[in-house]
């Protein structure tokens, strides 16, 4: 039997795609030099000229922060024993200094310590699907939970393998949420050759339940082979506690109680299962903290049986004091099974019998199909979905919110902090940890990439805020929390043992001179403008009021961290630092940290880049935090900072100074550049063999000069609604988008011009094309955003701009339901040269949900 969820599988799956790593395996980060020069810029020294901005550190903060950097850094020293030679001390020391800064937490208060979060909104949340990365997982909202799950065992090609972990070499049909309310229900679809599986999940505070309520899962199986189908479902306990086995005789006359413990938030718990039809049960229990290897645990006790036995079952025996109770529930053909989890089992009122009642049996079939109604006619009033597409289209958008609603996840752990190159510490160790922090979110993709990553999480709050405003405060509350005391966010979020499961080591490092697009400033943009023009209730434009006065001195160290560290050489410019200027391998190197990977830049990375794209998020940032300040009638020397940088950054004439190519009406980065590079074939000797290897050659020496490659970037200031709807520019913006040798496809933008020299071409002898060329839904919404801005501005073009949003608004939508239709699936982006099919990740419900905005023709405010 092959495992689903073995290491190996899922490294290779995890590392197919560069999201943001490198796929040769060198290190992407800047060197050590380049970090100083962060570093110094920081403290106001370096030869860049940021736009200035005063610090907004009151006297109580600054005593905070020398508290708390004091603390870390002997607990540092006390943890690490110091790890500099003596011959560099000084240097150590001052390194030293840089790095307690980096896992320092900003001193302020945390946005999760509001009341909003605490009390009834807190308990509500606390159990939930918040284990993206398999098939089925439960969780409560805490460190140490009790965590449940489904395996099954899946015949393909007459080999058995089982399915836990998602993963696409499982090669299921199709699997995904078709409704998810991100709350207390949710339905699944699961088709594995001839499998046909539906998972529900129910959740209920009643009367006798315990903290955070009971829940129930009700699992529909259906195969059309006449073989046995074998289901797996566990619970296990990731404090260590012991769990009770009860008993594995399935009863017709009523619930069988499979397991029992005791947990400090929720009390005494019992698990039920209850099903009418003929099933056929085995258990066992095992002693282990390494919840991430369940699988593996599976699959061994399954097969070490059957070579002892001749059957494929699991053992019956449990190990001692056993915190994972596993069950398998062998059934033919059809069969329908309830399992009850029951908060509070101490409380005998009412009784145990009438719980369990209500949630399994005809009981729970009515709540389900009311579950089901409630959400289709939530999601009809808040989108407008039946006036503006069909029925067709409606059933792919609900199905677009479900996923994302259904891959929101909740991790605790630490991340790793990249040591500065040339540290280690004694132990060999190349990081040190951040502070223990937890994180719920939303993620891209169940199966590649289920964990948290900071430039999706602002598309994916798009959509989440008009579907439920508290729980997308409460996910950015989360992520702001995570600013250490520079006011920076470490881009991926891999906490946890689950989520190190899925990352091969090498890339998990994260290092804090990097940054990634600000992008949660569309969301809380939304937020201000939204309570100005009366979108939300009292309670919720209290909650929000709330909210933003206490993000706002996050918000504002988290801009100056990008002012500080991002900015370029002139007073006003932008650029993504960390780009590798010594590369020999890649044909442009990537700039990996705004998001577009592989999308060309400057051909020679130095100091006189100026990234436009950099330079329209920042305009966001300062016109999102002015409109805060605004908001809440802040009347301080900062505010007025920032009313001045965002005039400074909205100034046309200097964004085409820097910018514009004035032939094309394109918008380029400006750095060191040259066309004539390529990739070619060297004999590179090896020790005492030879090799080959695909390099780089430089044909003509690079010259500063803007960066002739239209794409994406090319439309940022469009996008961004930074073009005079009058500007002739904003005509020809037009004319590059409706150009089908440049852009326009049939199926959606495409991300560069197909008369771009590095279209579609590879990076390095391992990267295939990756923003070169193909769709991707986010800078196609972005695209359409500023269509639907210009197309209901006065000007001369207004009519043209309505004209391309409302074909390039059908063919997104077509596309993209087509596409599900046909595969089963959302994806990661799609292929302009093969009749827009997906490619890339399938099940990518990350920011390809945002169809459900498409088609609810509902935009972030970006415009003034």
């Amino acid at each position: 039997m092959t495992g689903g969820g073995s290491t190996s599988t899922r490294r290779a799956a995890a590392a197919a795609r560069s999201r943001g790593r490198p796929s040769d395996g060198s290190e992407p980060e800047p060197d050590a030099r380049r970090a100083a020069a962060a570093a110094a810029r920081r403290h106001g020294r370096g030869d860049h000229g940021p736009l200035r901005l005063m610090d907004l550190r009151p006297r109580t903060l600054a005593l905070l922060g020398v508290a708390s950097f004091a603390l870390f850094s002997i607990a540092f020293v006390a943890y690490t024993g110091g790890w500099w030679e003596e011959e560099v001390e000084a240097e150590g020391a001052a390194t030293l200094r840089t790095v307690m800064r980096s896992i320092t937490p900003l001193p302020a208060p945390r946005m999760m310590d509001l009341p909003q979060f605490q009390g009834d909104h807190k308990e509500s949340l606390y159990w939930g699907t918040y284990r993206p990365n398999v098939y089925l997982g439960i969780r409560s909202r805490t460190p140490l939970s009790l965590i449940a799950g489904l395996m099954w065992i899946g015949l393909k090609n007459g080999q058995y393998f089982l399915r836990h972990v998602c993963q696409d070499s499982d090669e299921l049909s199709s699997y995904g949420w078709t409704a998810h309310n991100g709350r207390d229900y949710g339905r699944q679809l699961l088709v594995d050759h001839g499998l046909f599986l539906t998972t529900s999940f129910l959740k209920e505070k009643g009367e006798g339940s315990g903290y955070g309520g009971d829940w129930a899962v009700r699992l529909d199986a259906n195969s059309e082979s006449d073989g046995t189908t074998h289901l797996f479902f566990y619970i296990a306990d990731e404090q260590g506690k012991l769990i009770a086995m009860g008993s594995h005789v399935p009863s017709s006359r009523g619930p069988v109680l499979l397991a029992s413990g005791s947990h400090e938030e929720i009390g005494d718990w019992e698990l039920y299962l209850r099903s009418e039809d003929n099933l056929e049960i085995h258990r066992a229990g095992f002693k282990s903290t390494s919840m991430h290897n369940l699988s593996d645990l599976v699959q061994q006790a399954v097969a070490t049986n059957a070579m002892q036995t001749g059957n494929l079952n699991l053992p019956d025996m449990t190990e001692d004091s056993s915190n994972i109770m596993i069950y398998q529930v062998s059934i033919k053909t059809t069969a329908q099974i309830d399992i009850v989890f029951l908060s509070g089992s101490a409380s005998k009122n009412p009784t145990i019998e009438d719980r369990i009642s209500k949630l399994t049996g005809p009981m729970l079939s009515t709540r389900l199909e009311s579950k089901r109604k409630e959400f289709d006619e939530r999601y009809d009033k808040i989108f407008n979905a039946n006036n503006k597409i069909d029925s067709k289209e409606l059933s792919v958008g609900r199905a677009a919110l479900s996923n994302l609603l259904g891959g929101i996840g909740y991790f605790y752990g630490q991340s790793k902090i990249a040591l500065p190159k040339g540290f280690t510490q004694k132990n060999g160790d190349k990081y040190i940890p951040y502070w223990p922090a937890a994180l719920y979110t939303a993620v891209p993709s169940r199966s590649f990439f289920p964990r948290g990553f900071l430039w999706d999480e602002g598309f994916h709050q798009l959509v989440i805020w008009r579907w439920d405003v508290h729980i997308s405060m409460d996910i950015i509350g989360h992520w702001l929390d995570l600013l250490n005391s520079d006011g920076w966010i470490p881009r991926e979020q891999i906490l946890g043992a689950e989520a190190l499961s899925k990352v091969p080591e090498e890339f998990v490092l994260q290092y804090p001179s990097n940054g990634n697009p600000p992008t949660l400033f569309l969301a809380i943009r939304d937020f201000a403008s939204g309570i100005h023009a009366k979108q939300f209730s009292d309670d919720e434009a209290k909650k929000i009021s709330t909210f933003l006065e206490r993000a706002y001195i996050r918000l504002n160290s988290w801009f100056q961290w990008f002012n500080s560290t991002q900015s370029g050489k002139y007073e006003g410019t932008f650029y993504w630092h960390g780009r590798d200027n010594t590369t020999t391998r890649e044909l442009n190197p990537k700039t990996l940290t705004s998001g577009l990977d592989d999308y060309p830049r400057a051909s020679h990375p130095n100091d006189e880049e100026r990234h436009v794209d950099l330079r329209c998020w920042m305009l966001l940032a300062t016109n999102c935090i002015r409109s805060i300040a605004e908001f809440l009638k802040m009347d301080s020397a900062l505010e007025k900072d920032y009313y001045k940088m965002s005039n400074q950054l909205s100034d046309f004439g200097t964004l085409n100074k820097f910018h514009l190519d004035d032939k094309t009406g394109a918008y380029f980065d400006y750095g060191n550049h040259t066309e004539k590079v390529r990739l070619r074939w060297y004999d590179v000797q090896d020790k005492d063999t030879m090799r080959r290897e695909l390099l780089r050659e430089t044909l003509q020496p690079p010259q500063l000069q803007l960066v002739p490659h239209v794409g994406y970037v090319s439309l940022f200031p469009f996008m961004m609604g930074a073009i005079p709807p009058e500007s002739w520019v904003l005509d020809k913006q037009l004319d590059l988008i409706s150009n089908t040798s440049i852009l326009w496809t049939d199926y959606g933008l495409r991300s560069l011009s197909r008369t771009s020299s590095v279209y579609m071409k590879r990076n390095t002898e391992h990267d295939p094309p990756y923003w070169r060329g193909a769709i991707w839904i986010n800078m196609n919404y972005m695209t359409l955003s500023a269509l639907h801005h210009y197309a209901h501005e006065d000007g001369p073009y207004k009519v043209r701009a309505g004209e391309l949003y409302d074909k390039l608004r059908s063919n997104l939508i077509r596309n993209i339901v087509q596409n599900y239709h046909e595969t089963g699936f959302f994806w990661e982006n799609y292929d302009q040269k093969n009749k827009g099919k997906g490619k890339g990740a399938r099940s990518f419900t990350g920011w390809t949900s945002l169809l459900v905005l498409i088609m609810a023709e509902s935009y972030p405010t970006l415009h003034r």
